[in-house]
C-alpha cells in the first residue's frame, strides 16, 4: 500500500510538472515570435543600418531565452543569453558560437526573417535554463518519492519482524513455563519408582527418565529461544558427533551416517549448545525423512579461508524444486503432511541472530538429494 501511495503521488507529479513544462514551452514560443515580428516591422521601416542594435534593443528585456541571430549563411552575427567568457580568444569564441549555433538548431525550427528580397536572417533559439531544469524534475522528485516508499518499507518490514521475534520469544517462554511443571511431577514420579523395590528393577524406568531428560533439554531450548542466548567456547564437532550418537539409535537403520572432517584438533567456536544441537537435529530429521528412511547422510566439517567453521549436511534424498528454495526458511512452509513448517525457521533464528552465522541451501537437485550449509 505504501508503495502504490508512493507511485500513485509520483505519477501525478510527473503528469503536472510535464503539464507546467508544456506551458512555459508556448510561452517562450510566443515571446520568440513576438521578437520576430518586431524585427520583421523593423525590418519594414528601413531601419537596417544597425541589425544587430535593433535585435539587442528587442530582446534585452529577454534575460533567459538563448538566441542567437545569424546572416543568410546562417553564420552567427549577434546573441543574447549566450555565455561567452571575455578572457577567451576571438578563435575559441567562434568555435563556442558554432557550437553552440548546431545545439539550437537541434532544438527548434529557426525563424526566418526576409530582410530584402531574396536575403534572409535566421533566428535559433532555444530552451530557457529554467525549462531544462523543470524537464528533470520530475524525475529526480520520482527518485525522491521511491526513496521514501523504500524507506519506509523497510521501516515497515523491521516494525513487523521485530514484532514477530517478539510473539516467537513469548510462545517459547511461555511454552518452556509450561512444560516446567509436568516435567517436576515427572521427575518425581521416576524417583518414587527407583525407591520402590518392586519398580525400581524395571527396564523401563531408566527409558523414561531419559525420555524426562529428553524433556529437560527441549525445555531449556525452548527458555533459550525467548531470551539472550550465552554463548560458550565448545568443540563443535564433539558437540555435533554427540547429536549423531543420540538420533543413530532412534532413527531407521537403513540410514547411515557419517561424520568428515578436516578441522584442527579441538576447534572450538562460541555456542549456545542446547540451541546449537536442536538446529543439527533437525538438520539431520529433515534428512532422514527427505529420503524416506533409507539413504547416506554426510556431515562434512572444514575452514575457509577466512578461518570460519563451514559444517555441510548433505542427503540423498528427494531434493527440493528449484522455485521452493527461497521458501525453505519461510515460517509455515513444509513439505511433509504434518509438518508445522517452523523447524527451518527456528533453524535460521539460531544460526543467524543468535550465533552471527549463516545458514543456507548450498545445493539440491530433485531425487538426489540436498546439503545445507552453516558457516559460523
Amino acid at each position: 500500500l505504501i508503495v502504490a501511495v508512493g507511485v500513485l503521488i509520483a505519477v501525478a507529479s510527473l503528469w503536472y510538472t510535464n503539464l507546467l513544462v508544456k506551458n512555459l514551452q508556448q510561452r517562450e514560443q510566443r515571446l520568440i515570435d513576438l521578437y520576430a515580428k518586431g524585427l520583421k516591422a523593423l525590418i519594414a521601416e528601413n531601419n537596417n543600418d544597425n541589425l544587430a542594435f535593433l535585435f539587442n534593443e528587442i530582446i534585452e528585456t529577454n534575460d533567459f531565452i538563448p538566441v542567437i541571430l545569424t546572416d543568410g549563411k546562417r553564420q552567427p552575427v549577434n546573441f543574447k543569453n549566450i555565455e561567452i567568457k571575455e578572457k577567451w580568444s576571438a578563435e575559441k569564441k567562434e568555435k563556442f558560437e558554432k557550437k553552440k549555433l548546431l545545439e539550437l538548431q537541434q532544438t527548434h525550427e529557426p525563424i526566418l526573417i526576409e530582410i530584402t528580397p531574396g536575403m534572409f536572417n535566421y533566428i535559433y533559439y532555444g530552451d530557457s535554463q529554467l525549462l531544462n531544469q523543470l524537464k528533470f524534475y520530475p524525475y529526480i522528485q520520482l527518485g525522491v518519492v521511491f526513496l521514501f516508499a523504500f524507506l519506509a518499507y523497510l521501516l515497515f518490514s523491521f516494525s513487523r519482524n521485530a514484532e514477530q521475534n517478539r510473539v516467537w520469544a513469548g510462545m517459547a517462554k511461555e511454552t518452556a513455563h509450561q512444560l516446567g511443571t509436568p516435567i517436576s511431577s515427572l521427575m518425581a514420579w521416576i524417583e518414587l519408582f527407583k525407591s520402590d523395590a518392586k519398580f525400581s528393577k524395571h527396564p523401563a524406568v531408566p527409558e523414561i527418565e531419559k525420555d524426562i531428560h529428553r524433556l529437560e533439554t527441549v525445555t531449556a531450548r525452548f527458555s533459550s529461544i525467548g531470551s539472550v542466548p550465552v554463548l560458550k567456547e565448545e568443540n563443535i564437532e564433539s558437540v555435533v558427533r554427540d547429536v549423531v550418537g543420540y538420533l543413530q539409535n532412534r532413527i531407521s537403520k537403513m540410514v547411515s551416517m557419517e561424520i568428515q572432517s578436516s578441522l584442527p584438533f579441538e576447534t572450538t567456536v562460541k555456542l549456545n549448545k542446547p540451541l546449537f544441537e536442536w538446529v543439527i537435529e533437525n538438520l539431520c530429521k529433515n534428512a532422514v525423512d527427505a529420503m524416506n528412511g533409507k539413504g547416506k547422510l554426510t556431515l562434512s566439517f572444514q575452514k575457509d579461508e577466512l578461518g570460519r567453521v563451514i559444517l555441510d549436511i548433505a542427503d540423498t534424498g528427494k531434493g527440493i524444486a528449484p522455485n521452493k528454495l527461497k521458501k525453505v526458511f519461510h515460517a509455515g512452509f513444509t513439505t511433509k503432511q504434518r509438518g508445522w513448517g517452523l523447524g527451518l525457521t527456528l533453524a535460521k533464528r539460531i544460526i543467524e541472530s543468535y550465533h552471527n552465522g549463516r545458514i543456507f541451501v548450498k545445493s539440491s537437485e530433485v531425487d538426489k538429494g540436498t546439503t545445507f550449509r552453516i558457516v559460523l
